[in-house]
């Protein structure tokens, strides 16, 4: 099921900002953050060195540096 939702557009903004590539949904961006959240909550206390590895993977990701979803599945074989 799909649903519309309404933002502002300084969210939306703010939103686009966060996006890791060029395509990424909104759904999947805010699939990311629910799952960073709930993360937070459950361990408040992530180590710098998490938080290092967290940067350096988004900066891999906005120079093209990942595999797609489908890309993922394939060499899995699943």
């Amino acid at each position: 099921m799909e649903t519309t939702i309404r933002v502002n557009q300084e969210i939306k903004s703010d939103l686009d900002k966060f996006r890791q590539y060029k395509n990424e949904s909104y759904n999947e961006l805010i699939r990311k953050l629910l799952f960073i959240a709930k993360l937070c909550e459950d361990n408040p206390k992530l180590s710098l060195e998490t938080i290092k590895a967290i940067k350096e993977a988004r900066e891999k990701i906005k120079v093209g540096e990942f595999y797609t979803e489908e890309e993922a599945k394939k060499i899995l074989g699943l």
